[in-house]
């Protein structure tokens, strides 16, 4: 959500920054309507006045006993009038709310211009694909070999874009997400949560998933939301909140399922774990002061840098273009992982500062430290990282000419010091 106030003062640097997301000029829109509401607003406090005025004049006439001219004085009053002037700007407040909440987020200046993912930036390659000596296979090539990675009765179960993972292979994916909990409570400052995986509208609004995202979402019978994300109710915990500055950053973690509908994603990764309705995530959530988003974002990032570089798989840091970054993002820094088998770079971890936009929907403050000024907290997220993408990376990356697939050390004692999968 946007500060109207800052639209008010600066339209023409607002209408720049809806300009680098592709957006008409929005400002005179907004600007009008906002016009119209404060006068609204005054007009209603002037009527409201003089309804007060007259008031106190019928009751003085009544304790005169003068209760005919009271009577003749009350006609004088015209309740329709003002409720009239209420529904008037109610309504005039829901189209400037309306508007607002679907405009995404202003980008920070030193994201890269471009229309889509072809205009993204690599900044940095960390290790270099490796030559296997032998053709790579993708993984579920390499899952349904070792008749670990079953499909056809998750198909059975629920459909297409859902797995079933038998025996080392789904205590590999378990193993995966115990180590990235440990890494990120241990080393990065992280605190563990077990929070609910069904939500209310508000939550999902609060992030920014509705009203605009509803069909990229599963909703329940009783209107409750699955989670797309751990995101919305870790960030959410701070909804309505007003924050000691002190108590700053909160970095918050959680291991979760996770539901997307996939609603824009027909044809794409129809074969293997690479897009799924249900997936397993351990989700990294900042709540900072604004003077410390940007370096929150880079402590973000490297902590789920380090979790690809403890599994051995050559990665590379990019930051995404106007065209390519999230409605709710100001700067997003995606992770991408080597694939042998599919010969790509693949996104794995998407770390994204969200500055003040999801905290002005959520009314999420802080109090400064001289307990006077209070302001929006900035608030962030990212992929800390994907289980299912994880254990696909450590699969090709990891994979042996005899379809045997090599454990990372790290990942040694959370398989009970298995250090190899093997077919048969």
């Amino acid at each position: 959500m946007h500060d109207i106030r800052a639209i008010r003062e600066n339209p023409a640097a607002f209408d720049a920054a809806m300009a680098r997301r592709g957006l008409v000029a929005q400002s005179e829109n907004i600007v009008t309507l906002d016009a119209r509401r404060r006068d609204m607003v005054a007009e209603i406090q002037k009527w409201e006045t003089q309804r007060n005025a007259v008031s106190k004049q019928i009751g003085q006439l009544i304790r005169e006993g003068r209760n005919t001219e009271a009577a003749e004085l009350r006609a004088t009053i015209v309740e329709s009038a003002d409720e009239v002037l209420k529904r008037q700007l109610s309504d005039i407040e829901a189209r400037i709310k309306e508007t607002l909440e679907g405009l995404p987020n202003i980008l920070d200046p030193d994201v890269p211009d471009g229309p889509d993912e072809s205009a993204n930036k690599v900044l940095a390659v960390h290790g270099a694909p490796r030559d296997l000596g032998f053709e790579p296979k993708q993984h579920f090539e390499l899952g349904e070999t070792l008749g670990m990675m079953d499909f056809g009765t998750a198909a059975k179960l629920s459909g297409a874009r859902f797995t079933v993972l038998r025996g080392p292979l789904a205590r590999l994916e378990r193993a995966l997400g115990q180590f990235m909990l440990d890494l990120h409570t241990r080393e990065h400052g992280y605190e563990e949560m077990v929070v609910p995986s069904l939500v209310n509208d508000a939550a999902v609004y609060g992030t920014g998933q509705l009203p605009k995202f509803s069909e990229d979402l599963f909703q329940t019978t009783d209107g409750r939301w699955l989670i797309p994300t751990a995101e919305v109710p870790l960030t959410n915990s701070v909804a309505g909140e007003i924050i000691a500055e002190k108590a700053l950053p909160i970095r918050l973690t959680a291991l979760t399922d996770c539901f997307r509908s996939e609603a824009g994603a027909a044809g794409r990764d129809t074969r293997g774990m690479m897009r799924q309705h249900q997936f397993r995530k351990v989700e990294l959530v900042s709540i900072c002061a604004p003077e410390a988003s940007a370096a929150e974002h880079e402590h973000m990032t490297r902590s789920a840098e380090k979790v690809l570089a403890l599994l051995e798989v050559p990665f590379r840091r990019v930051v995404l273009s106007s065209g390519d970054t999230g409605f709710g993002a100001a700067k997003t820094h995606d992770l991408e992982v080597w694939l042998p088998g599919q010969q790509a770079w693949r996104e794995i971890s998407s770390c994204s500062n969200c500055r003040d936009f999801q905290a002005r929907r959520m009314n999420a403050r802080y109090r400064a430290a001289d307990g006077k000024a209070v302001g929006h907290v900035h608030t962030l997220n990212g992929s800390g990282v994907a289980l299912g993408r994880a254990l696909i990376a450590v699969m090709e990356n990891h994979q042996q000419a005899d379809g045997a697939i090599l454990i990372p050390e790290v990942l040694w004692p959370y398989m009970g010091g298995m250090e190899r999968i093997a077919p048969g």
